[in-house]
């Protein structure tokens, strides 16, 4: 059983990048999704939410407009559109996922905006 995510590296300001989270050993459908980011130095901080059915979704006030959550149940991934990016995005993001009972995390990916 694990998440996996994908799709960080190193992108100008203004930039953007899509992370995935690919769930293997357990069905993705019935989970709500969520990513996180943490900065050196700083502590977790919740990014985006996405209900089990992707009809409900929720950001961080300092993202809104600029990230798109989104899921694909049938290819039981998730996935993170960062648009527009600034330098105080930069960040290892990890995916998380939770039903009533369980919950699994991502050990993440890094996202680096710099000029």
């Amino acid at each position: 059983v694990q998440l996996v995510e994908s799709g960080g590296g190193l992108v100008q300001p203004g930039g953007s990048l899509r992370l995935s989270c690919v769930a293997s050993g357990f069905t993705l459908s019935t989970y709500v999704m969520k990513w996180y980011r943490q900065a050196p130095g700083k502590d977790l901080e919740l990014v985006a939410v996405i209900d089990a059915i992707g009809s409900v979704t929720n950001y961080r006030d300092s993202v809104k407009g600029r990230f798109t959550i989104s899921r694909d149940n049938a290819k039981n991934t998730g996935y993170l559109q960062m648009t527009s990016l600034k330098p105080e995005d930069t960040a290892v993001y990890r995916c998380h996922a939770q039903d009533g009972v369980y919950y699994y995390w991502g050990l993440g990916t890094r996202v680096t905006v710099s000029s």
